[in-house]
């Protein structure tokens, strides 16, 4: 069965371009550890909410934007063997591959899909 890794983070709008060349190069390993499809979206309609919200859940300033993105993985046991290789590939060292955003604000989990259609 399919599963699913979702991200919600606060990128600072500036940096949207460094997102995009960030995403390009890491979701390429994401694929090359089993990853059957990543989706990077970035906010356009995220409506301000009287309890909670999407900027609230990641603490977004006014000038960063949301995104929200997701991962398909064939089943739980490559992604997990794909997450514990993603943590010893050096190519994914903060240090070279810095994150264009403030990673401590990102929510992040993984989902088995109930409903497809």
């Amino acid at each position: 069965m399919v599963y699913i890794d979702g991200f919600v983070i606060a990128v600072p709008t500036v940096n949207k371009q460094k997102f995009i060349d960030h995403a390009q190069l890491v979701d390429v390993i994401f694929k090359e550890y089993g990853a059957l499809r990543i989706v990077e979206c970035w906010g356009d309609d995220i409506p301000d909410g009287s309890v909670t919200d999407f900027k609230k859940a990641v603490d977004a300033k006014k000038d960063e934007s949301v995104v929200f993105s997701w991962i398909e993985w064939p089943d739980k046991s490559t992604r997990d063997t794909a997450m514990e290789k993603m943590m010893k590939d050096p190519r994914m060292d903060p240090t070279d591959q810095p994150m264009p955003f403030d990673g401590k604000r990102m929510i992040y989990g993984g989902f088995l899909p109930l409903v497809e259609l």
